[in-house]
C-alpha cells in the first residue's frame, strides 16, 4: 500500500460516506419523470423550504440547473448580465448560446464581486437592432474569485436595481451553503433576493451527484419541461436524491471544517518562498496561489506535487487552485503543506544547479 494521496483538486472529488451510502441503498424510489419518486419529492420540498421558495426541481448537474434557469427567464435574442469569471460564462461551453440563443454581457468584478455602479448603464434600450436585456446572474460563493462570498448588501443593491428595471435574477449558488456557514446568514436570506436559485449537492456537501433549482411554482413547472428537453429526466433517481438529502441534513455545518483547513493551508503556503497567495485568508474552502517563474510553470509545479502525493489543478501558466473538503483532514493539510514546501525547495535547488 502506497502513501496516501491528498486530493485538493476540487470539492467534487469527495466520496459518499458509509452513512450516505446506506441512505441511498435504502431509498424509496419511483419514476420521477412521471412524478412519483417519493425521495426526489422529499429532496425538492426540503430544498424549497430551505431557500424559501415555492418549489424546486432535482437535476443531474449545476450546469443544467443554471441553463434551465436562463431558459426560463430569457428567449432567443435576449441578453443576461454576469460577472466575467463566473461559472455560467466560463465553464458551461457557452450553453446559453448553443441551447437557448441567448448572449451574455460580462462585467469584470473584484474577485468576482460586482457593483451597481458597474451595471447601471448596461440595459439595452428598446431598439430593433439590439438584444433585449432580461436577466442578472450572480454566483455565490464565487469559484474563480477564490471562494469569495458576495457581500449581502451588495446582492441586495444589485437585485433591487435589477427588479427596478424589469430584470429577472438568478443565483448560481453551487456553494451557497459555504456562504451560509461562513457568515451565519441563513440560506433563505441569501435566496430571497433571487427569482431562481441553483444549489449543488456534489461539491462540499459530499453527495455523489445532483443539483437543485428552486423558484416559483410557475417557474419550476417550466423547469421540468426544460429539464426534459435537455435530457435531464431521470427515472428511479431517488437513489441519488437520497445522497443529496442526507448531505443537506448532515453535512452543512461541517463545512466550517473545510474553511478552517483552507485557512490553515493558506497560512502554511504564505511562508513558502516563491509562492504567492491571491488572498491571505480565504473566505471559504478555495484558495489560489501563484508560482514564481524561478520554480517553473504552474503545470511543472503541479506535476512535482502529484509525484509527491498532492493533487491540485492549474488555473493558468502561473496559478494553482486548491480546495479543501470532507475527505481532507487537518492532518492531511499539514502534510500537504510540508510537501509543498519541500517541492518548492527542490525546484529552487534545481534552478540554481541548472544556472551554474
Amino acid at each position: 500500500m502506497g502513501a496516501r494521496v491528498i486530493d485538493l483538486r476540487s470539492d467534487t472529488v469527495t466520496k459518499p460516506t458509509a452513512e450516505m451510502r446506506t441512505a441511498m441503498a435504502d431509498a424509496e424510489v419511483g419514476d420521477d419523470v412521471i412524478g412519483c419518486d417519493p425521495t426526489v419529492a422529499r429532496l425538492q420540498d426540503y430544498v424549497a423550504e430551505l431557500l424559501g421558495k415555492e418549489a424546486a426541481v432535482f437535476m443531474p448537474s449545476g450546469s443544467m440547473t443554471n441553463q434551465v434557469a436562463i431558459r426560463i427567464h430569457c428567449k432567443p435574442g435576449d441578453e443576461f448580465i454576469c460577472e466575467t469569471d463566473c461559472h455560467i460564462y466560463n465553464y458551461e461551453q457557452g450553453a446559453f448560446a448553443q441551447l437557448s440563443g441567448v448572449v451574455a454581457k460580462t462585467v469584470c468584478g473584484q474577485h468576482g464581486v460586482i457593483t451597481v455602479a458597474q451595471v447601471q448603464n448596461l440595459i439595452r434600450p428598446t431598439n430593433d437592432h439590439l438584444v433585449r436585456t432580461r436577466l442578472l446572474c450572480l454566483e455565490n460563493t464565487h469559484n474563480r474569485g477564490g471562494g469569495r462570498i458576495l457581500p449581502l448588501d451588495g446582492i441586495e443593491s444589485l437585485c433591487e436595481w435589477a427588479r427596478s428595471h424589469g430584470l429577472a435574477t438568478h443565483l448560481d449558488g453551487a456553494r451557497l451553503f459555504n456562504a451560509v456557514v461562513a457568515t451565519g446568514i441563513d440560506a433563505q436570506t441569501w435566496a430571497s433576493h433571487f427569482d431562481t436559485v441553483s444549489i449543488c449537492l456534489s461539491k462540499g456537501l459530499g453527495a455523489p451527484v445532483g443539483s437543485v433549482l428552486a423558484g416559483s411554482r410557475e417557474h419550476m413547472a417550466e423547469a421540468r419541461r426544460h429539464r426534459k428537453l435537455f435530457g435531464g429526466g431521470m427515472r428511479q433517481s431517488g437513489i441519488i436524491a437520497a445522497g443529496g438529502l442526507y448531505a443537506l441534513q448532515h453535512h452543512v455545518d461541517r463545512l466550517a471544517e473545510d474553511h478552517a483547513n483552507a485557512k490553515l493551508l493558506a497560512n502554511r503556503i504564505k511562508d513558502v518562498n516563491g509562492l504567492e497567495l491571491i488572498s491571505d485568508s480565504p473566505d471559504t474552502n478555495i484558495l489560489f496561489f501563484d508560482v514564481d517563474p524561478s520554480l517553473g510553470t504552474a503545470t511543472e509545479f503541479q506535476t512535482r506535487l502529484r509525484e509527491a502525493g498532492v493533487l491540485m489543478l492549474t488555473e493558468s501558466k502561473v496559478r494553482l487552485r486548491a480546495l479543501t473538503h470532507l475527505d481532507v483532514t487537518s492532518e492531511d493539510v499539514e502534510q500537504a503543506a510540508k510537501i509543498i514546501a519541500e517541492v518548492a525547495a527542490e525546484c529552487r535547488t534545481a534552478g540554481v544547479t541548472s544556472s551554474v
